[in-house]
């Protein structure tokens, strides 16, 4: 791991298909246990201080694998480690309690992320800065429109800078005033990090910022290589 922010070696991971009430409870009686295949045999070196970015179908994996690398879903064989702290900028504002306020969340989001209370209260005014939410601050998270929850979990995600930062898609934050102030945020905060693994559908974007891509179908990955091979592989591959 000396040179390397993560390694991934061998690692499967299964997931129970979603099935109805009672085809579940049939499975139950006959001893089965359907499951789908998110990932197979993934092996991945991620090098310290590098862009990695993923790309692939939707389906493919490639939240599956940022999510292995995070510590949020265990590997069922195979193994992940990760040298560092790390921190996964998806689903923004997911978990927010709604009977409490953009400040009471901001900091409960922040522990989830891994920081201490202490840590997120100093980070309160910079929060607020580039959320924009100053008047709604205080006010409970219910009255909050989707917009401004995306927009609070957004300051909150970036307010910390980690060793390894996880980014899945959370580009589209907001009006396009706002979805601007957030794509300079990122950049800002890749540009500041010491290790970054992007998903994105934003091929230009990839190009611009990545070191190397990685292409996924079907929960395995094709090849791993230069931005414009493996984006010209990602289009004779699949089609589109």
């Amino acid at each position: 791991m000396s040179s390397n922010a993560v390694e991934i070696e061998n690692v499967t991971l299964h997931f129970p298909k979603q099935r109805n009430a009672l085809s579940m409870l049939i499975n139950v009686f006959r001893g089965k246990k359907e499951r789908f295949t998110a990932l197979r045999n993934v092996s991945l070196s991620v090098k310290k201080g590098e862009v990695l970015g993923v790309i692939g179908k939707n389906g493919s994996g490639k939240s599956t694998l940022l999510r292995i690398i995070s510590g949020i879903y265990p590997a069922d064989e195979g193994y992940c480690e990760a040298a560092g702290s790390v921190s996964l900028l998806a689903g923004l504002g997911t978990g927010f309690s709604g009977h409490q306020t953009g400040r009471e969340n901001a900091i409960l989001y922040g522990s989830i992320l891994g920081h201490s209370e202490s840590v997120m209260v100093d980070k309160i005014p910079e929060i607020i800065q580039f959320s924009e939410l100053e008047a709604f601050i205080d006010e409970p998270v219910r009255t909050y429109s989707s917009g401004m929850k995306a927009r609070l979990g957004l300051a909150v995600a970036t307010a910390i800078h980690p060793d390894i930062l996880l980014i899945d898609e959370v580009l589209g934050v907001g009006d396009p005033q706002f979805k601007e102030k957030s794509k300079k945020r990122i950049l800002d905060l890749v540009k500041s990090t010491g290790t970054v693994v992007l998903v994105s559908h934003s091929f230009g974007l990839m190009k611009d910022i990545c070191d190397r891509l990685v292409f996924m179908h079907k929960g395995k990955i094709v090849d791993v290589g230069d931005p414009e091979e493996i984006i010209k592989l990602y289009y004779e591959t699949t089609g589109s």
